[in-house]
């Protein structure tokens, strides 16, 4: 008997092959199965007679197959499925490509249902690669005539198969499926309970039963987010933590010596840092600031505070290359006050300690005896034999949801065990309320003003046919001794997509438009080591353009660029356009951005033209989230957010509510055990640890 805890290899047509596919996106068993929710659905319940049906409409006719053959398409090398299926009303013919096995499953006299979209070839009513099912006396349909579910899968998994598997894996028992939200929250916010709703949000009878399903999950996701956030909250608040007193004399005396003013944003966010690290509670708090606004130096100066009251501090990068950038910057900004820095990578280990070079073992001593203050690298601090004496603070550059088990390996770092502080920051964004929903564990400040002097970077939307003009510009600045990014959407060349690719605009800036210029590639595709060898080579002026994706969108600061050309500008979001904008613009020298749109259609024009009118990132990350949604407010970088399965962050009244509920519910968890099970599940799928 199958079971809610059944292997999804007793599944039938499940074998070895489908097994391992399946558990690599993290299905094992039924249970699985069905909460693994679909992305979209396809609506195919305009059921037709098929005299009825009109050229260019999306229908399901239900007849018997008269004719079914293979045959070889000589223009295409491909074969072509040909079938005619009548019902009482007349005949259609239906051609599917590249699928020659279907006239092993679909034969003559077969009573079939198909659901696609019509043409007219040559005055011929057809469908083309519909999808099919056969009709039995007891059929219930599950891909054809419904609303029919779309899931995100891996190439080797098709839809028609994950979606009999999750059919049958809804015909279990689903009793043992407990309710996760409390009566009281589900009447009053008129929600289906948990089996009604895991039914509805796969094969949902209509459009309105699967909104309440989606409403009731996406619901629920934000309530147990905001929950989780109250527990660990209340877990960091009872840890220890070294307090470090503000060294005022010493924080003065490192701002006048910088060659710019503090803005007032810099100086807010610098004493609330200032003000939890004074206590021995940990702080936990995120620095949230504007491209270019400075949150370094605001993390420097609590470095600073840190070594001077005798301990040890980590800050912690994403890339090496930017750890190296960290490195330099810092230790230029406090050699007048005798401070001691490592900088420790896979490629490197530096320390500013005496004059003599010292190895990695030397460096990992000192670190051990404590007579290194601050210590820089990417993240690999955390799994390296590094043991600090009395570390007391960490700064985590775009990692924003650092969890328990990061926390449990900071205080492995320690002889005590003492939790460091933590400041993470991103440049990354978010509208408040939605920062303060993804990261409700954590205090937040905001840095939005620019440092004075900053010029703001022109920005224009360059139609195609000027695309010449904007060569010459570029070029023209490189002559002046400048540097330029060119972005494109892609990296490989797409005949669907139509969009610009690194490796296509390569090729041709190489040969073609700058043969005479330095022309460097950068993409995710590549190995670390040659992404940080092409970085450094950037930054050290030995590249004149560098076409990349929007890979260099976070860390990447060469303040000698000071132009950019985004290719396919459409195809990224308001708020990621204004990160990868960002990355110019970084020094006294004016910068340009053009945003080269693939799509010159008013709509995307009309969007693109709000980047061209403010350098706000805020305000772009409003609109972006209000227009497309969450997905393209962050892009596809992680920055720390959860794993969400179905809620949408744009939904902002349900987190209204749901931020409400947690409220109330945040100290009763323990009192109720249906409750603290489920919060506890929910922390495990939704990857906060």
């Amino acid at each position: 008997m199958i079971t809610l805890g059944t292997s999804v290899s007793a599944l039938g047509r499940v074998g070895t092959k489908l097994k391992k596919y399946l558990n690599a996106i993290g299905i094992e068993t039924c249970k699985d199965l069905i909460f693994y929710f679909p992305y979209r659905f396809d609506d195919f319940t305009s059921v037709r007679a098929i005299a009825d049906v009109r050229p260019g409409e999306t229908v399901t006719i239900q007849g018997r197959i008269d004719i079914i053959e293979n045959r070889r398409s000589r223009k295409r090398r491909m074969i072509v499925t040909e079938a005619f299926v009548s019902d009482s009303t007349g005949s259609i013919k239906v051609v599917w490509f590249n699928q020659p096995f279907l006239i092993k499953n679909l034969c003559v006299g077969d009573d079939v249902s198909l659901s696609g979209r019509t043409n007219d070839l040559f005055y011929d009513l057809q469908m083309v690669s519909p999808a099919h099912e056969k009709i039995t006396t007891v059929h219930e349909t599950v891909h054809t005539a419904r609303l029919v579910p779309v899931y995100s899968l891996p190439a080797h998994i098709t839809q028609k198969q994950f979606r009999l598997f999750v059919h049958q894996a809804l015909s279990v028992d689903l009793s043992p499926i407990q309710e996760s939200l409390p009566p009281e929250i589900r009447t009053k916010e008129k929600l289906p309970t948990i089996h009604e709703s895991l039914r509805a949000i796969h094969y949902p009878e209509s459009i309105e039963s699967f909104e309440c399903a989606r409403r009731r999950f996406a619901f629920e996701e934000f309530f147990f987010l905001r929950l989780s956030a109250a527990r660990a909250r209340i877990a960091f608040a009872a840890l220890q933590s070294f307090p470090i007193l503000q060294q005022r004399e010493t924080t003065n005396a490192c701002i006048a010596s910088l060659p710019f003013s503090l803005t007032q944003e810099q100086k807010n966010s610098a004493q609330e840092i200032f003000s939890d690290i004074g206590k021995s509670m940990p702080m936990n708090r995120l620095l949230q600031g504007e491209v270019g606004s400075g949150k370094t130096i605001v993390a420097v100066l609590a470095l600073l505070n840190c070594a001077k009251a005798g301990r040890q501090s980590l800050f912690m990068t994403p890339t090496e290359i930017l750890a190296r950038q960290h490195y330099a910057t810092i230790t230029t900004i406090l050699r007048p006050f005798g401070i001691s820095i490592a900088l420790l990578t896979s490629g490197s280990a530096l320390c500013n300690q005496g004059e003599e070079e010292m190895s990695r073992d030397a460096i990992c001593a000192s670190i051990s005896s404590g007579t290194i203050d601050i210590i820089i690298g990417t993240h690999a601090l955390l799994q390296e034999r590094i043991q600090c004496k009395d570390l007391a603070l960490a700064v985590i550059d775009e990692q924003h949801r650092f969890g328990v088990r990061q926390r449990k390996l900071l205080r492995e770092k320690n002889d005590s065990e003492t939790m460091p502080h933590l400041l993470s920051l991103t440049a990354t964004p978010i509208p408040r309320s939605l920062a303060l929903t993804m990261y409700g564990d954590l205090d937040i400040s905001v840095i939005r003003e620019l440092p004075q002097g900053r010029k703001k970077i022109i920005t224009k939307i360059v139609p195609q046919k000027f695309r010449e003009w904007t060569y010459g510009f570029v070029k023209k600045q490189i002559q002046k001794g400048h540097q330029a990014f060119i972005i494109c959407p892609l990296i490989d060349i797409s005949d669907t997509l139509g969009a610009k690719s690194v490796k296509e605009e390569y090729k041709k800036l190489h040969t073609i438009i700058f043969p005479d210029l330095r022309i460097g590639m950068l993409h995710g595709r590549m190995k670390q080591k040659e992404k940080e060898d092409v970085m450094r080579s950037f930054l050290e002026r030995d590249i004149d353009i560098l076409v990349a994706t929007s890979l260099i969108e976070v860390g990447v600061d060469i303040p000698n660029a000071s132009s950019m050309i985004i290719e396919g500008a459409e195809r990224f979001g308001l708020a990621q356009l204004h990160q990868l904008r960002g990355r110019v613009g970084r020094s006294e020298h004016q910068s340009y951005c053009f945003l080269i749109p693939s799509d010159e259609s008013r709509h995307e024009i009309a969007r693109l033209k709000a980047v061209v009118a403010t350098q706000d990132g805020f305000e772009l990350a409003e609109r972006d989230l209000s227009l497309r949604g969450e997905g393209d407010l962050f892009g596809m970088r992680q920055a720390g957010l959860p794993q969400l399965k179905i809620a949408s962050l744009a939904d902002l009244g349900l987190i209204q509510s749901a931020q409400e509920w947690a409220g109330k519910y945040s100290g009763k968890i323990d009192e109720c055990v249906p409750l603290k099970e489920a919060l506890e599940r929910f922390s495990h799928d939704i990857h906060l640890e």
